[in-house]
């Protein structure tokens, strides 16, 4: 099964595009946890838990890990996600850009290290940064192409002059990344949901990719704008998912020792505004 796959059946299992992310600090934890970096496993298990039937995929955040010398916590975190939602693909958020047999080690990590489902890497490398990636079929990879915070446009929305037709650059990686980099259809992009009209326009782009969208909760970004910009059905079948991403303001919904139950009420709310957007986007192909 690949990558794409993996989602469809997990958009169809749970009903949902909503993708949980995981970025635990423990300064934010509730007052029982708070400040103890050795129960960051203890906490996202909890709201693993709690959303599991709720999501199309989990999003660890590595750095929120090695920070906290915690990478032996974010193995067992993996196996648990394993365990509890087997349907639920895995995204770990590495944001690797590196080349030859230091991208390697990279891809090793997080496909046998860690077992994740797809990861997320920076492109400006090019090609053959991807490469090693690439080498483990079945595995998914979400590049970088129009991220939500503002300096993004300091390099995403400049001009090519020297490619044909002077696309943004955001433009010229969906190109690349839906056609002569996407050998084996493992390719997906990550596009933020405070630029709705980027993603409508990633999607004319690169129609069948699925999009990570992160961006949506704490960040600011309008769920309905996000499906309706990005998200494409035929005959009711999703042509390629999207990824809506929340991760602070499920998380952290709640302070006390609620924070499960609070997680999982604020997860139900952003999947059934999702939803809704979903039943009037195919109301209007009607």
């Amino acid at each position: 099964m690949t990558f794409l796959d993996m989602l469809r059946a997990a958009e169809r299992h749970n009903g949902s595009l909503l993708c949980v992310g995981l970025d635990p600090d423990p300064a934010k934890f509730p007052a029982r946890l708070r400040g103890d970096s050795s129960r960051i496993y203890d906490f996202c298990a909890a709201v693993v838990d709690a959303t599991a039937d709720l999501v199309i995929a989990f999003k660890p955040q590595i750095a929120y890990f090695a920070a906290h010398r915690a990478e032996d916590q974010l193995e067992r975190l993996m196996a648990h996600m394993r365990r509890v939602a087997p349907q639920v693909p895995i995204i770990l958020d590495a944001k690797r850009g590196d080349i030859g047999s230091t991208a390697e080690q990279y891809a090793m990590e997080a496909f046998e290290r860690y077992g994740a489902d797809a990861v997320t890497l920076s492109p400006f490398m090019g090609f053959d940064s991807l490469q090693p990636y690439l080498k483990y079929h079945g595995k998914g990879a979400f590049l970088l192409c129009r991220t939500s915070n503002p300096g993004g446009d300091d390099l995403q929305s400049q001009r090519l002059a020297s490619v044909a037709g002077a696309p943004l650059l955001y433009e010229h990686v969906a190109r690349l990344a839906q056609g002569p980099w996407n050998l084996n259809g493992q390719l997906g992009l990550v596009v933020g949901a405070t630029y709705p009209a980027e993603i409508e326009r990633v999607r004319v782009v690169a129609p069948t990719l699925p999009l990570l969208i992160p961006g949506v909760g704490a960040q600011g970004g309008d769920a309905q704008a996000t499906v309706k910009a990005g998200w494409r059905a035929l005959k009711g079948e999703t042509l390629a998912p999207i990824v809506v991403n929340s991760s602070r303001a499920i998380l952290y919904a709640s302070s006390g020792d609620d924070f499960a139950p609070a997680a999982r009420l604020e997860a139900v709310k952003t999947r059934d505004l999702l939803r809704a957007a979903q039943q009037a986007a195919l109301g209007q192909l009607d």
